[in-house]
């Protein structure tokens, strides 16, 4: 297989993988094509996997300086989490009051695109995500430090975020047409999803186990481990 083709079809595997875990965004994606239609969901998917793009091309060429920005990543996780938390209140109470159909968060007169470039911008998991990845594919010498390389792995990586993003959008109006009547039900379910997702991003980040933490943590062994293999004076 040509070099290209395969970074092309790394890049898209891993990123559709990647966007399967019920997460803020594929979550926020199916909604807003239950609530606002199709259209405003792709919309909202276009904008978050912008902010993706643009991650992961900062973490091709700055690797060393993402390093080094833990107090922000760290500060976006807690930013994070107050939106995931805002997004389940918001469904809960679209929820107990039948006449409001709508999430007051997603439903905010921010065009859709805008609000899933900000949302996908203050999501901090994917910089760790893309940054590791990365790595594994620099290390085994099928990505390499050119523009044509990272050119088409950008590309495969929005096309597969596109196509997972699409499993959600697609599934949630196959959903709510099923049930159109019982709207509420709709925002419970996916309150629910909000809520237990904030617990577990509040879960990694108290015990550490979040992929930004990882990160920091690899890097300090690999300075360890460079410290006791240097060679005494």
């Amino acid at each position: 297989m040509r070099p290209l083709i395969k970074i092309f079809f790394v890049g898209m595997l891993v990123s559709f993988l990647g966007s399967l875990p019920l997460g803020t965004l594929n979550i926020a994606a199916m909604q807003i094509s239950i609530t606002d239609g199709v259209m405003a969901a792709i919309l909202f998917s276009a904008g978050s996997l912008l902010a993706e793009i643009i991650y992961v091309r900062i973490s091709l060429v700055a690797m060393d300086w993402i390093r080094k920005q833990e107090k922000i990543l760290k500060a976006l996780e807690w930013v994070t989490l107050i939106i995931v938390l805002a997004l389940a209140a918001a469904s809960f109470y679209a929820a107990l009051h039948p006449s409001v159909s709508k999430n007051a968060i997603l439903d905010s007169p921010m065009p859709k695109f805008v609000l899933g470039f900000v949302m996908s911008a203050l999501n901090p998991v994917q910089i760790p995500f893309w940054f590791g990845w990365s790595t594994v594919l620099f290390t085994k010498n099928v990505l390499l430090p050119k523009n044509s390389h990272y050119n088409i792995y950008i590309i495969g990586i929005g096309i597969g975020t596109f196509i997972g993003n699409c499993v959600f959008i697609f599934g949630g109006r196959l959903v709510a047409d099923k049930i159109s009547n019982n709207q509420d039900i709709l925002s419970w379910v996916i309150g629910g999803i909000f809520a237990l997702t904030a617990i577990f991003q509040l879960w990694r980040i108290i015990k550490k186990k979040d992929p930004i933490n990882k990160m920091v943590q690899a890097e300090e062994d690999k300075k360890s481990k460079n410290q006791t293999t240097e060679p005494a004076d």
